[in-house]
């Protein structure tokens, strides 16, 4: 999700592949992450959670009129610097994207629980709509990691994680394809 801003800002890239990223901010993606995870949790879990959440997401807001040496001091979540994601922000993926002529190859599995089809991938379609030098590719089955999804659930999603598989071969081999092809 990166990519399209470090080859803005010196990367010099011939091309860009972006598997699995998101051009909303990561203090979005968070927040969507909890809010579908709350489906998953039982009564008592979901009341705790969504308190929790509504705490993040104030915490996310205040970024906002914080102040740049406040934010770099600040810790959220406990480890993360607050700077990150405030600077994140003030330097979004969309506008990179709008201006980006070099070819990008945009791929997503369709079982992903991190970044979803109809917020992430069909914001990049959206904001890359008119652009024929970007290619979009989805893969049914596959995870965030491109490996095959096996809970497809965020609550396990540790746990699928954890099982030792390899990025599936159609990935691999679109990539190599695309590479070859520019």
């Amino acid at each position: 999700m990166l990519a399209p801003r470090i080859d803005a800002e010196g990367g010099d890239f011939a091309g860009l592949i972006i598997a699995a990223g998101s051009p909303r901010t990561l203090s979005d993606i968070m927040i969507s992450q909890n809010e579908r995870l709350l489906g998953e949790l039982n009564p008592l879990l979901k009341k705790i959670a969504g308190k929790q959440i509504a705490k993040l997401k104030e915490s996310f807001a205040s970024l906002e009129t914080m102040s740049e040496a406040k934010a770099q001091q600040k810790k959220m979540m406990g480890r993360i610097s607050a700077w990150y994601f405030k600077e994140m922000a003030l330097h979004p993926t969309s506008d990179y994207l709008k201006k980006l002529e070099k070819p990008v190859l945009i791929l997503q599995g369709e079982k992903d629980v991190q970044v979803s089809l109809t917020e992430d991938f069909a914001l990049y379609k959206n904001i890359c709509t008119d652009k024929e030098h970007v290619q979009f590719k989805t893969y049914a089955g596959l995870n965030h990691l491109f490996m095959k999804a096996v809970y497809g659930t965020l609550k396990k999603v540790r746990n699928e994680y954890r099982i030792p598989q390899k990025v599936d071969e159609r990935v691999i081999q679109d990539i190599a394809k695309w590479i070859v092809s520019r």
